[in-house]
């Protein structure tokens, strides 16, 4: 049975707690305030609330302290602690102190107090109107801004704001109240944004109860089954400290909780290019308009605006749209999206052990069964090793975290997919490390239905750049905002050959697979609670993606590599379709040169989970002697550590000159044996082995030989750029001012 949820050393303020909600809410606080040591002894261990009721009636006339007294005192004879505060909601100050003379602190404030003015729009008076206003909203105002201060000192807060369903829906009659408790769910859903760092929450909820208000709006037998008993229970839940949920309303009544949340259509852009907008195309979409039958649920005003806002600036970059004089111009704003796009997370350390690479390649199916996976889950092994998509673990804490922090974009995880994955090693990674991770979003993709995010992150270990990750995240139903559907930054993943596999290898998860993986920090519930993973639309719990991942990349790496991790050099994978543990995934291969393509299948039922994937494999130490370079290293690697090493001494002036980031993908057999860096924009300028941290202005790719030729001279670059020879992509113009730079260094 779960343990009761108690208040212990918690001050809580209700106001209108003379009766009904109030009184019902007031009592249940001090219950669970109280702690019984003996039936004879009953010692308080709890400072309960303040209690807050003038008494008067429903239409705010009269005014009595016997209603707060009498709670007080129901509160007092079952062991809680009480006092009454006999000032009106809009002395706010005053209400507050009495909470903090008498018990010294204030965590939970419960706005309730409420009166009722009904009367037909028509019939409204001015009185009407400003005196529920001063009540519902104004009042909750003052009584909360009294507490807010404390709450800030003390990193806690509980609030409530009483709406209703007439704020909600509307209704006959109450056009103050309605308006009245509206605003109050507005004011709850700021104050939860400007509260969460300070850990005070604020949510809202719309009761259905029987109190002095509801009298005359339901029939006695209505009154007595909607007990406010019954809505209690969730206005404890939400106060009480384990409780996460923050800026959310509920519908409560009769023992039934609802939330809610706003939806709309997915709309339709009327406007057109060098057209005016006019109100016969409005009638024309009006269909589309308002057809529910696809929505989006947005949950902040950012995710509202923002892709409306990038709709009209693709439109204005793309040429303009005609002037309108209704409406406001926006030619000049852009999206959140858009925004986001080169911003930097914060950097943050990755520190492992022999303990936790263990964990994942135990995770990832490794086993005592095969007998050269003993390297990689036992640490006395001569040769232990981390499995290469380990490199991916290191990495993950920028997309589960840091991502969310980045201006413009507000996720909800429960809608991100991760849609691919790609992967280099630049050298083996150590047995133990502390990696420092740089991530940046690289790029934005609008896909209609969604969105995509490029996140590339760079470990280092040290210095050194040890590997390099490229995560692409789908955002389900955030698309539609003008974007751009393709990038050259993104690692594109490769189709299959049409020809039947050379080798398959198979493995059947453990139904233990998925609580085995999240060990190593994946700790979505999808993956292991049954109730959430209902939730989402799937039968059971399902495998993490990155485990068949990590399953498919040791395959490669038993087939074709014989265990090697020195031969591992990148892997690009597109998540396809989910796995359940305990299925069997099967592993299919292609091998083409030193890229060795595979696609994953479920054996039970042929299902593609994932495809167009690829590992790229260092070359056998036969092939590396092939090539004319000492020590079977790339003739390149000395020009690029050469550039690096003079740069030290000339490189202010060097910047001054290029003031460019330049990447190149050196070659060989059609298959990128390096990249590295060179920046002449930043600094005194860098040279460094991996991509570009952000963005390159031009992307040069040749091979190791043709490489070498230029440098030398004995090839002109603009023939190697026509004859295909040399590929650039980005500003080519830029790249005319390396020559020079390659030219010094031609008798290397």
């Amino acid at each position: 049975m779960a343990s009761q949820l108690r208040f212990d050393g918690r001050v809580v303020l209700v106001t209108g707690a003379g009766g009904g909600l109030g009184r019902a809410y007031a009592l249940a606080f001090g219950e669970r305030g109280a702690s019984v040591v003996e039936m004879v002894l009953q010692q308080v261990l709890v400072e309960v609330q303040e209690v807050n009721d003038l008494g008067g009636d429903m239409k705010g006339v009269g005014k009595s302290s016997l209603a707060a007294d009498k709670v007080v005192e129901e509160i007092r004879s079952r062991g809680g602690k009480a006092v009454a505060s006999y000032d009106s909601v809009e002395a706010g100050e005053k209400i507050v102190k009495t909470a903090l003379d008498a018990f010294g602190r204030i965590d939970v404030v419960v706005n309730n107090a409420g009166i009722l003015r009904d009367r037909s729009f028509g019939r409204l008076s001015d009185e009407d109107w400003d005196i529920i206003h001063r009540v519902h909203l104004r009042g909750s105002f003052l009584v909360t801004r009294a507490a807010w201060d404390h709450m800030k000192k003390q990193k806690f807060g509980r609030i409530i704001m009483t709406s209703s369903a007439s704020g909600i829906y509307g209704n006959f009659g109450q056009a103050n109240y309605s308006a009245a408790k509206l605003g109050l769910l507005g004011l709850s859903n700021t104050l939860a944004i400007e509260g969460k760092k300070n850990n005070i929450h604020c949510n809202t909820i719309a009761p259905q109860a029987g109190s002095r208000l509801t009298q005359t709006v339901f029939p006695e037998d209505v009154v007595e089954a909607l007990k406010p008993d019954y809505v209690a229970p969730l206005v404890l839940w939400l106060c009480h400290e384990s409780c996460e949920e923050n800026g959310s309303l509920f519908e409560v009544g009769a023992g039934w909780i609802g939330k809610l949340r706003w939806e709309r259509t997915l709309g339709a852009l009327v406007r057109q290019r060098n057209q005016p907008m006019t109100p016969e195309a409005v009638k024309a979409n009006w269909k589309k308009i308002c057809d529910f039958g696809s929505v989006s649920n947005p949950q902040t005003i950012q995710e509202s605006t923002g892709g409306i806002i990038g709709l009209v600036s693709k439109m204005d970059s793309n040429g303009g749209v005609s002037t309108n004089h209704t409406s406001h111009a926006a030619s000049t704003a852009t999206s959140g999206f858009v925004g986001a796009i080169g911003q930097k997370l914060p950097s943050f350390s990755s520190t492992y052990t022999e303990l936790e690479a263990i964990m994942y390649a135990l995770g990832v199916g490794a086993s005592i069964k095969e007998p050269k996976d003993m390297k990689f889950i036992y640490e006395g092994s001569s040769d232990f090793s981390c499995l290469p998509t380990f490199g991916v673990i290191t990495a993950q804490k920028s997309m589960l975290g840091e991502l969310a922090q980045i201006p413009g974009l507000s996720l909800d995880f429960a809608k991100v997919l991760h849609g691919e994955q790609y992967l280099e090693l630049y050298k083996p990674l150590p047995r133990t490390g502390k990696l420092k991770c740089e991530g940046v979003v690289a790029d934005i993709l609008d896909k209609g239905s969604g969105v995509v995010i490029l996140l590339d992150v760079y470990s280092y270990s040290g210095n050194e750049l040890l590997c390099y990750n490229q995560f692409s995240l789908f955002l389900v139903g955030s698309g539609g905002f003008g974007g751009k559907r393709t990038s050259d930054k993104m690692k594109v993943a490769v189709a299959v050959p049409n020809r039947p596999p050379d080798a398959i290898l198979t493995d059947t998860t453990s139904l233990n697979q998925a609580a085995l993986y999240r060990l190593s920090g994946d700790w979505n519930p999808l993956h292991i609670d049954p109730n959430f993973s209902s939730l989402a639309g799937f039968d059971k719990p399902i495998l993490h993606g990155l485990c068949t991942f990590g399953f498919s990349a040791r395959h490669v790496l038993q087939q074709f590599a014989d265990h090697d991790v020195s031969r591992f050099k990148a892997i690009k994978a597109r998540f396809a379709k989910p796995v359940y543990p305990g299925q069997t995934l099967q592993t299919e291969m292609w091998k083409e040169g030193n890229r060795i393509h595979f696609q994953t299948k479920i054996q039970e039922t042929g299902d593609i989970v994932i495809s167009n994937a690829y590992v790229d494999l260092v070359p056998t130490s036969d092939m590396l002697a092939k090539t004319p370079s000492k020590g079977g290293e790339l003739q390149s690697t000395l020009v690029f550590e050469e550039i690096g090493r003079r740069l030290k001494d000339i490189g202010h002036q060097v910047v001054k000159t290029v003031n460019a980031v330049f990447e190149w993908h050196i070659t060989e057999g059609g298959n990128t044996a390096a990249t590295w860096t060179i920046d002449l924009k930043n600094g005194s300028g860098e040279v460094y082995q991996g991509p570009a941290r952000g963005s390159a202005d031009t992307t040069l790719t040749l091979s190791d030989e043709h490489f070498m030729e230029v440098v030398q001279g004995k090839l002109d670059p603009q023939k190697a750029f026509f004859s295909g020879k040399l590929k650039a992509k980005g500003n080519i113009m830029v790249s005319q001012k390396l020559q020079k730079i390659l030219k010094d260094y031609a008798k290397l």
